[in-house]
Parts: structure tokens; C-alpha cells; sequence
């Protein structure tokens, strides 16, 4: 369980970035924390495996305090995917930067070389084994930073800004992963401006401004609500933009996820042709 405590964090030139900052998010739950630039929400994220401590208030990762818990006891429970993949990489080769922290961890070699291949071949990787993490794109760097945390199954997954430089077809395996971890009680917090993603994953949504929490609940009703969304500079996902037109013919306004909206329009179809 995550939990922080009226938090405020402050950057060394004196800039406020949170201010008074509580939340708990409970094992197995997946939480999209949503923004504009500068609200707060990588920042805030941070605090959940110690790279940054509050300036006040108090951050606790199943009951104990970040403050008195290494980055390094943390991460092995708190895995973090960085928004840029430059920040975390440093191997030679893709396959050595997904072992490393295997290794680190203290995995036997059969078991590095298992979640290593595992971990290649879900994000579509294992063709630049052993090439250069920097010879790849900037997409390709980010699944291998994402494959990197992802191979040592950490309780806690925070992922800022995963779908940046992805395809949809990368999107899609980012999210049926995240749907298979769920059934696993991970836990998963992204942070993302992607609000289409966020609409077809259906999370608990948190949205911040200016260092504050100013909207938090589930997808369904967050994603349909514009005056919510204002508030965080978010506009209305595609789907509820289309359902929010088609209520006037009867349908529900609160649809955000594509299958449901095709199995809606389906079902009107077949009860119209009949």
C-alpha cells in the first residue's frame, strides 16, 4: 500500500512543486495520475520509491516511511520506469541492461537468462539483444527501460509517460499487461497525458494542478466529466466526445472504452435491422 500524508516538496530554487499532498492507493489497484506540464505528477510519483523525500509531511510503502528505507531496499518492491528511458539506461547491450538488476537482486544466472528472454520477448526486443540500448530509437530505448524493471516483477509498478514514441499495436501489449498484472494484485501507477490510453484501461484517475489533487475516482466518471477534466487542462476522450452526442438518441454518456462502444453500436444495430 502507498500512502503519503499531506506531503509538500519543495526544489532546491525554492519552486513548490506539491503542496500538502494525501493519497493511499491499495495493493492490486492501477491509478493514472493525470496533468498538465508542471503539476506535480512526476514529481509526486517520485516520492513512492524514495528518489525525492517530502519537505514535509510523510510518504509510507506498506507502512514504513520512505525516510527511513533506502532508494535501493525500496526498488526492490518499486520498480520505475523513467518518462525518459537516457535517464536509466547505461549498458552496453539491451540484454546486459535487462540483467542487470537481476543480478543486482541476487537472481540465480538461469533464472537472469529466463526473465531476461521472458522480458525481451513481451516487449518485442529480442532482435537487438546485443546491440546498443543507444543505437535504438527512442521508442525501442523506452521498452527497453520498461523491460529492464519489468523482468525483476516488482509488487509496485510506476510507469511516467510509458506510451510516449509507442505504436498502437505497442500501446495495446502495454495494456493487456497491465490487465494480466492486475490479476496478479500488482500494483500499477502511471502517469500520462495520453488520455486515449488511459480511456481503453479504465483506472482509478487522479488529476492534479498546481502541486494539488483536484479530481480522483474512476475512469468511467472522471473521463466523462469536462468540467473535471478542465481543471487539469484534459480534454474528453474520443469515445465519450461520440457518446457524449449520441445521449441524445438514448445512449449512456459515461462510455469511454472502444469494445464497449462497439458492442453498444453492434447491439442497436441487430435490434434496428430486426
Amino acid at each position: 500500500m502507498i500512502e503519503t500524508e499531506n506531503i509538500h516538496y519543495s526544489y532546491p530554487n525554492k519552486v513548490e512543486a506539491l503542496k500538502g499532498v494525501s493519497l493511499t492507493i491499495k495493493d492490486g489497484e492501477f491509478v493514472a495520475i493525470m496533468g498538465q506540464n508542471g503539476a506535480g505528477k512526476s514529481t509526486f510519483v517520485k516520492h513512492f520509491n524514495g528518489l525525492l523525500k517530502p519537505s514535509s509531511g510523510a510518504v509510507k510503502i506498506d507502512g514504513v516511511e520512505t525516510t527511513k528505507s533506502s532508494v535501493a531496499a525500496l526498488a526492490r518492491n518499486v520498480g520505475f520506469v523513467f518518462q525518459n528511458p537516457d535517464h536509466q539506461l547505461f549498458s552496453e547491450t539491451v540484454e546486459e541492461e535487462i540483467a542487470f538488476a537481476l543480478k543486482n537482486f541476487g537472481f540465480e544466472p538461469k533464472v537472469v537468462e529466463e526473465r531476461v528472454t521472458w522480458a525481451l520477448n513481451l516487449l518485442s526486443l529480442t532482435q537487438y539483444r546485443k546491440t546498443s540500448p543507444f543505437l535504438l530509437s527512442g521508442g525501442e530505448r523506452k521498452r527497453v527501460a520498461l523491460a529492464s524493471v519489468l523482468a525483476w516483477n516488482p509488487k509496485t509498478l510506476i510507469l511516467d509517460e510509458p506510451t510516449i514514441g509507442q505504436d498502437y499495436e505497442q500501446k495495446e501489449k502495454l495494456r493487456q499487461f497491465i490487465m494480466q498484472m492486475q490479476t496478479q494484485k500488482k500494483t500499477i501507477v502511471t502517469v500520462t497525458h495520453d488520455v486515449e490510453f488511459v480511456a481503453e484501461c479504465n483506472p482509478r484517475v487522479i488529476l492534479m494542478k498546481e502541486g494539488k489533487i483536484v479530481a480522483d475516482g474512476i475512469g468511467r466518471e472522471i473521463l466523462t466529466d469536462p468540467a473535471k477534466l478542465e481543471l487539469s487542462s484534459i480534454v474528453l476522450p474520443q469515445i465519450a466526445q461520440v457518446f457524449a452526442k449520441l445521449s441524445a438518441f438514448g445512449f449512456p454518456k459515461d462510455i469511454i472504452d472502444i469494445y464497449e462502444a462497439k458492442t453498444l453500436l453492434l447491439q442497436t444495430k441487430e435490434r434496428h435491422s430486426k
